[in-house]
């Protein structure tokens, strides 16, 4: 596993210099790169991908979702900026893997998952693992989780074709959404959206990306 961890490090630090005209990045916070080398990655890798486990690429997990590319993981985190004890809302928990990452760097995660299968089994993962500052719920992530509103950052690990409306209010001012957008079949891209103190947004492109896209519930789902 070390091994694997060192050269998935390594990787996301060559792809840091590869992508550095587009992001302005060319290294990410301590706590971030941490989280990175502590959270064991095949834990939340299906059994036949294991081999594949700390390739810097993305997975399938199931149900046509995937685990998001490490370097891209680090990234959507880092642009976050958000301080150890902050509140999250990650819309999209999948395996689980981001929402570990999360836990790491800020105080509590609260995580929502459209899937119920995935909502179920990334819960009992990230519980077995011992990520206790991790909440999760299935609830469709484009209303996102108003109960706990608003909050220090929100990441969104799925294409939407807009910036959900509901996602936008539940950020606190001075705050930040990182979210891909973009159709399924078309140019998606990373974006952030920082919310003015005058509640106006700012919106940032960091660079093109590849992700499932954000699906909702029928309107009679409970």
């Amino acid at each position: 596993m070390q091994s694997g961890i060192h050269k998935l490090l390594e990787d996301i630090r060559a792809e840091l210099r590869y992508t550095h005209s587009m992001t302005g990045r060319d290294t990410f916070g301590e706590r971030v790169m941490t989280a990175m080398a502590e959270v064991p990655r095949h834990h939340f890798v299906p059994d036949y991908e294991q081999r594949y486990a700390y390739a810097n690429g993305p997975l399938p997990i199931g149900h046509g979702q995937t685990i998001s590319q490490p370097f891209i993981v680090a990234l959507m985190t880092d642009f976050l900026a958000c301080d150890p004890d902050d509140c999250v809302l990650e819309v999209g928990t999948g395996s689980g893997y981001q929402a570990a990452i999360l836990s790491r760097v800020v105080g509590q995660v609260r995580s929502v998952e459209i899937i119920p299968e995935l909502a179920r089994q990334s819960a009992a993962r990230l519980a077995r693992l011992g990520y206790t500052n991790v909440e999760t719920r299935h609830r469709d992530g484009y209303t996102g989780w108003p109960e706990f509103a608003p909050y220090d950052g929100i990441l969104v690990t799925a294409a939407a074709p807009a910036v959900p409306p509901p996602l936008t209010e539940q950020l606190k001012e001075c705050r930040r959404l990182v979210i891909p957008v973009g159709p399924r079949y078309g140019h998606q891209e990373l974006i952030v959206i920082e919310k003015r103190p005058d509640g106006s947004l700012s919106k940032t492109d960091v660079l093109g990306v590849a992700f499932v896209p954000l699906t909702r519930m029928p309107p009679d789902s409970s």
